[in-house]
């Protein structure tokens, strides 16, 4: 099932990088994932493109989104480096750092959906250390370095919920693609024996706890 076009135009116009067969199917696995009536979460928020579905998925299964980010930007957002944006700079001239918190909120009032979020703002490890409850689905799509990756993946498998999904975005088996550090984390995902493969659309990697581990 497809997202209403209502919500289809509140992802295309709203900031963010995911392009829309990949957000397709982020929203499958978030319908699926929806029916274990656990809240969906993902790992980096930006400007709440992604969140958008993953927030509708949970207005119909019945449950809430989740989405945990400290809301400075990811590496590759800072000044000088390729996806840096600098309308979402703080303009503050005693802060002048990265803030997409103002613009994600925007998002999810034009779409409608504050009230099937909930926006956890600080650092993804730390937050994991404090969480307690189990997910139906875990999306991570945070910092790209190994360290950042591998520390989400090691904070936030352990809660997926038996036959919960485990989503990675930004999987590039050929480095000429992109950076490598979400493909180590899906390789380490299914060496793990914890999770098996649901589906692949381009970059976007679905997985399925069907196992221990993580």
């Amino acid at each position: 099932m497809q997202p209403t076009p209502d919500i289809l135009a509140a992802f295309e116009a709203a900031k963010g990088f995911m392009p829309v067969d990949e957000g397709l199917a982020l929203y499958a696995a978030a319908r699926d994932a929806g029916r274990l009536g656990l809240p969906l979460l993902e790992v980096g928020t930006y400007c709440g493109r992604s969140t958008i579905l993953l927030a509708d998925a949970a207005r119909e299964g019945g449950t809430v989104a989740v989405t945990v980010d400290h809301h400075r930007g990811s590496e590759e957002q800072q000044p000088g480096w390729e996806y840096h944006d600098p309308s979402v700079v703080d303009d503050d001239p005693g802060v002048g750092r990265m803030d997409t918190l103002p613009t994600f909120r925007r998002t999810l009032y034009k779409a409608g959906l504050e009230d099937h979020v909930i926006a956890v703002v600080g650092r993804s490890p730390q937050v994991a250390k404090v969480w307690q409850a189990q997910l139906g689905l875990v999306f991570i799509d945070g910092g790209h370095t190994d360290e950042h990756a591998g520390a989400d993946y090691e904070g936030w498998a352990p809660h997926v919920a038996p036959g919960g999904l485990l989503v990675i975005h930004d999987v590039f088996p050929d480095p000429a693609d992109g950076g490598q550090a979400p493909y180590r984390v899906y390789l380490r995902a299914l060496a793990s024996g914890a999770f098996t493969e649901v589906s692949v659309t381009r970059s976007l990697r679905v997985l399925r706890r069907t196992g221990l581990g993580n």
